[in-house]
């Protein structure tokens, strides 16, 4: 099949979800171009299109391509072998939105450019992050900024949303972000407010590590009234044990809120496990400030050692217990695939040893944590303001399943969401509080980004012990009006493009 920019493309016979209504109906659909053309109930006039290929799509939905709100596929797209994000396209991932936790591309206009020139397969939004700007002006250190460096954050932040970033995004859990004070996140997302921005963020404190779930909500609610900036929760949760049950609280907290005026969203990835570096899951950031070098020289102190020990000790109780914290680094094999309960037994050494000693041997390593409820994951996903994301990252399978799991599991098997609950919180919703102009929408005139599938034929093959199996179920996927996926197999297309705001 063709799929030149000039094909145009009939859809007949679909159920449409236009995705920003929860119902469906039997709409053709006329695609020429990047373009969704013509919408109409009945025989759409085809006359005059001579390269015209028809698509019989009896039984089959047609909604708008999802849109991932929380992604970390800035390398991937940028990556000769990659930049196909096949990963997002066979789960009907047509848009992505890269740069989050504070971290992201900078110049972002480079990574716009370089995209552009090579191609990429679906397109991308970015947000600048702050802990980039905070990293390139103070470094990794736990220091506040002076008025001159501070002016010097604000003009990047500027520079970026000028070349197109869709906002600010934080990572407070992490260092160099979590050294910032909310002072410095206000005058920062103040720059990004002027620009029409969105304050995107991953909070400071999920579980009870430094100031607690609870007052992580309050700062972020506070730097949204302080700056008129809409906000956007990134992966929400109750993180370990210390907070389990507190989706009630933190929910009713956001209403009040958004009842007060302030616009709130927020996104999940569908998993009651995380994954994230050993670093920032298990090391206290006083023993990470000025980077992992710093340290790896504190780990050779032996007061400071004890006191990292102790600390760690702790932290892998409040993430649910050695038994639930799996390490995920294929480099180590030794260590791999095994949670710190069995590695304490193999190795016998206390599971804060084992961190200690993996960590000494390579910086990188990352652990998959179960350390969520499935009562707090349904909790949040049945708010109207919280969005599918799937935060995807190598080892884990929300990178490469999260969309299929969610309509698999809680729209047909668990059933928590309807069909059209799911397309409108993964296309319309979030084009709208995040303002993608154009997309997320089934509408004459807007850019044809839609995927064609059978439901029930979707499915989640990603897992942990396997976390880059394909999804499958998606029949046609459409990236500006070109064909990615056809009868189920990527064509070779690399028609996304970036997003500027």
């Amino acid at each position: 099949m063709a799929t030149c920019q000039q094909t145009t493309y009939y859809i007949h016979g679909a159920e449409v979800y236009d995705g920003k209504q929860t119902s469906s109906r039997k709409l053709n659909v006329l695609v020429s171009g990047d373009r969704i053309l013509k919408l109409d109930t009945s025989q759409i006039s085809l006359e005059g299109y001579h390269d015209l290929v028809k698509i019989n799509a009896k039984g089959l939905v047609l909604a708008p391509g999802f849109i991932d709100p929380h992604t970390h596929l800035e390398s991937d797209l940028s990556h000769a072998e990659r930049k196909s994000n096949l990963s997002a396209l066979y789960q009907g991932v047509t848009t992505v939105i890269a740069g989050n936790d504070g971290g992201s591309p900078f110049p972002i206009e480079r990574s716009f450019r370089q995209w552009s020139e090579n191609g990429i397969g679906t397109n991308v939004a970015l947000f600048v992050g702050h802990g980039t700007v905070r990293r390139l002006v103070l470094g990794a250190k736990d220091v506040q900024p002076t008025d001159d460096e501070l002016q010097r954050m604000k003009d990047m932040v500027s520079q970026a949303m000028e070349e197109g970033a869709i906002g600010l995004s934080t990572g407070l859990f992490y260092a160099p972000g979590s050294y910032a004070e909310t002072d410095e996140v206000v005058a920062l997302a103040t720059v990004a407010a002027s620009f029409g921005g969105v304050y995107d963020t991953h909070i400071r404190d999920e579980s009870s590590y430094s100031i607690g779930l609870i007052e992580s909500i309050k700062e972020t609610l506070e730097i949204g009234r302080r700056t008129g900036i809409p906000l956007h929760f990134s992966h929400i949760k109750a993180l370990g044990a210390d907070v389990w049950g507190l989706s009630d609280e933190v929910i009713q907290m956001i209403e009040n809120a958004k009842a007060d005026g302030l616009e709130i969203t927020a996104n999940q990835y569908p998993y009651i496990a995380s994954r994230t570096s050993m670093i920032a899951a298990l090391i206290p950031r006083w023993a990470e400030d000025g980077g992992y070098d710093a340290l790896v020289d504190r780990l050779k102190d032996e007061e400071l050692h004890q006191r990292i020990l102790v600390e760690v000790k702790e932290n892998i109780r409040r993430r649910g217990g050695a038994s639930s914290l799996i390490v995920s680094a294929e480099d180590l094999t030794d260590y791999h695939d095994l949670s710190l309960e069995a590695l304490s037994e193999k190795l016998s050494l206390p599971a804060e040893g084992i961190v200690v000693k993996i960590l000494k041997e390579a910086g990188g390593v990352r652990v998959v944590s179960f350390n969520m409820k499935e009562e707090d994951l349904i909790h949040f996903m049945k708010q109207d303001w919280v969005f599918t994301g799937s935060d995807g990252v190598v080892g884990h399978p929300r990178k490469f399943g999260s969309y299929a799991r969610k309509i698999q599991k809680y729209v047909f098997e668990d059933q928590v969401l309807s069909l059209g609950e799911m397309i409108k919180k993964s296309s319309f919703d979030i084009a709208y509080h995040l303002g993608i102009p154009e997309r997320g929408e089934i509408k004459e005139g807007y850019y044809a980004d839609l995927i064609l599938f059978d439901p029930i034929k979707v499915k989640e093959n990603a897992t942990f012990q396997n976390p880059t199996a394909f999804s499958e179920g998606m029949t046609f996927v459409f990236v500006n009006g070109q064909v990615a996926i056809e009868n189920g197999a990527y064509t070779g297309a690399l028609a996304g493009t970036p997003i500027r705001k």
